[in-house]
């Protein structure tokens, strides 16, 4: 069991975020996504920072230089700003399985921005993993009876696979800005800390400027979104990311983040099980298949 400790914890990773999403996707139905995305920041950055302050024997990275928060800062700003409000929206279009199926190009966006503009160098075997996900992804989301919402509106399907694709891009763009910040080996849970500070000032500076204070507090009165946007941020912000540290730590990163990335196969049956979303033979395949491809990236 010891020599698998690494594996076990980045499995229960992939389950925690699978949770999570399930429970943001629950809070969003209730209150609106936008809600889910302010209220869950500042949480998140409490949460974790009592972790930083066990982890690292202080609250907050006041040590950082000013450069890494600059990076940091649009790392947030791109990441956790934009592209989870696009993500937790695709959760309310197009529901939990196809919104997180959709975050699996994350990696694969990332690798092509990589080949891009930091110019890496993209092998063989890396372009088949990218045409395996984009085919595989393309093939369940264009599957029919992916009608779209609870309202059958099919413009309602194309705008949420739009905001999945958004939400992808957003993550990706806001990992390699992370890069940036983070080199030299600065710590990955001082950087995770400071993206979420610098996310939940930038979030809440523009509800303020919206007036938005007055409808947060009023929807923060619906116990079940509170209670699914705390549970969501236990589950991911904290206990999951602190979770994905240490499995990174005790495995190779490969394994590890090819683990973690099963909670696309873990939500299919809790989606039929919660919301009596009807899984076909295509879906499961398809994100099977999508998974093996992204696989195929962490272990070049």
């Amino acid at each position: 069991m010891q020599a698998y400790l690494g594996e076990i914890i980045a499995l229960t990773t992939a389950v925690c975020w699978a949770f999570t999403s399930l429970l943001f996707t629950i809070a969003g139905k209730q209150v609106g996504s936008q809600l889910v995305n302010r209220v869950r920041l500042p949480l998140a950055t409490l949460f974790l920072a009592v972790t930083h302050l066990l982890w690292q024997g202080r609250v907050l990275p006041i040590h950082a230089e000013p450069f890494r928060w600059g990076w940091l800062a649009l790392s947030a700003i791109s990441g956790l700003v934009l592209g989870d409000a696009m993500l937790f929206q695709a959760f309310v279009l197009i529901g939990t399985r196809l919104a997180m199926l959709l975050m699996t190009l994350a990696p694969v966006i990332g690798t092509l921005l990589a080949w891009v503009f930091l110019r890496e160098t993209l092998s063989p075997l890396e372009i088949g993993a990218v045409i395996v996900t984009l085919s595989s992804i393309a093939w369940v989301v264009s599957e029919r009876g992916n009608s779209g919402p609870e309202d059958g509106d099919p413009r309602n399907y194309v705008v949420g696979v739009l905001c999945g694709i958004g939400g992808a891009s957003g993550q990706a763009v806001g990992l390699i800005l992370s890069k940036r910040g983070m080199a030299g080996d600065f710590p990955a849970i001082s950087a995770s800390l400071m993206r979420l500070l610098m996310a939940s000032a930038v979030i809440w500076l523009w509800a303020l400027g919206q007036g938005q204070l007055g409808p947060t507090i009023q929807g923060l009165r619906n116990k079940r979104a509170r209670r699914a946007i705390v549970g969501g941020t236990v589950a991911g912000p904290f206990v999951g990311m602190t979770l994905s540290l240490a499995a990174v730590q005790l495995t190779h990163v490969g394994i590890a983040s090819t683990l973690m990335s099963l909670s696309p196969v873990i939500l299919l049956p809790l989606v039929h099980w919660v919301f009596k979303e009807r899984i076909t033979q295509r879906a499961i395949v398809g994100t099977v298949v999508a998974l093996v491809g992204v696989a195929m990236i962490f272990w070049t």
